[in-house]
């Protein structure tokens, strides 16, 4: 039979494992959000325009398709593609198939502002990839510990 101070130890090996990945996740996330805003593009905008052209080759890319994607609600989602279109950085356009519906494409503008950012992106994962990479590393090792100190 596990002794509960062993127990108690592996599941704190593993909170402190997952706190340090939230930790390490949330600074990569801040440094996104910084980045879009430098760039006067709102970091939500920046994800949409990001699952927009990053879509599977030959998917429509809708707005329910963009909700799913950002976990928004449809009516937030139209908001953000109407900003964005504004801004030019999207077009709307006719799905050829079903003309009901209406595929979004990332303009010019947008995938300027996208390569930009994505130059950046890559620059600073250099440094926190290693770290997410420890992180997760360290979760599974926990986990592994605390699994098998249940099965004792």
């Amino acid at each position: 039979m596990k002794s509960p101070k062993n127990g108690n130890q592996a599941q704190h090996h593993l909170l402190q494992a997952l706190a340090e990945f939230r930790y390490q996740l949330r600074g990569f996330l801040q440094f996104s959000e910084r980045a879009a805003n430098q760039v006067n593009l709102h970091p939500r905008q920046h994800q949409l325009l990001l699952q927009v052209a990053g879509a599977p080759k030959g998917s429509l890319i809708t707005i329910a398709y963009a909700a799913a994607r950002l976990g928004l609600r449809h009516n937030s989602a139209v908001e953000l593609v109407n900003r964005s279109v504004q801004e030019g950085l999207l077009v709307r356009a006719p799905d050829p198939q079903d003309g009901r519906r209406v595929a979004l494409e990332v303009t010019s503008k947008g995938r300027r502002v996208l390569k930009h950012l994505a130059q950046d992106h890559v620059r600073e994962l250099r440094d926190f990839a290693p770290l997410l990479v420890d992180s997760l590393n360290r979760i599974a090792s926990a986990e592994r510990l605390r699994i098998g100190r249940r099965t004792r």
